[in-house]
């Protein structure tokens, strides 16, 4: 698929819906992300409602990752409930490399919904869009996130000790990291 076209949503998986973002959003958004547990590991405090519905009217337009956000920003869904989101964004190191995040919420853990959803997107960046690498950065007791990076092919590149300020403490960071070339030939 040629990478100026537009991206078709939603992407649909065995078991997942990925589509774009609405205001609407902002009920789970604030359900899921003002929970410490999802916090802990974040950038950000846990949130509150306020910040939930600012949130998700900017998330609203980033459904490309050509378009002028150069993000693509999904909710996860299981048979039509929001269950998490990914996000993709161009790092300012060349327009080819992307990173990626993800959350999910903690209710449906383990049962491989975050894996199959991230490698969706993975799939969609390179096929699509034509992206050379992608990165995931986390919080290096993150254990979960960590398994999920190995888990849809990206390799553990750097383990960084104590290089990021955050509330309150100093902490690790692991790099995990894709190429298009890792990728499978189908």
């Amino acid at each position: 698929m040629p990478a100026d076209s537009v991206l078709s949503l939603p992407l649909v998986t065995e078991r997942l819906r990925l589509r774009a973002h609405t205001p609407g959003d902002a009920a789970w958004l604030h359900r899921v992300y003002a929970q410490p547990d999802v916090a802990r590991y974040l950038l950000d405090d846990p949130w509150d409602a306020a910040r939930a519905a600012r949130e998700a009217v900017a998330r609203e337009p980033k459904s490309d990752l050509d378009g002028g956000t150069n993000t693509l920003a999904l909710v996860i869904e299981r048979e039509r409930t929001p269950i998490g989101d990914v996000l993709l964004w161009r790092t300012d190191t060349h327009p080819r490399i992307a990173e990626v995040g993800w959350v999910l919420d903690p209710a449906h853990a383990g049962q491989g919904f975050a894996r199959e959803a991230v490698a969706e997107v993975l799939r969609v960046v390179f096929e699509h869009y034509g992206l050379h690498r992608v990165v995931a950065q986390m919080d290096a007791r993150n254990t979960a996130s960590a398994r999920l990076a190995t888990a849809v092919g990206m390799r553990r590149e750097a383990h960084l000790r104590q290089d990021w300020w955050n509330k309150g403490e100093w902490t690790d960071t692991l790099v995990f990291g894709m190429l298009a070339a890792d990728r499978p030939v189908t």
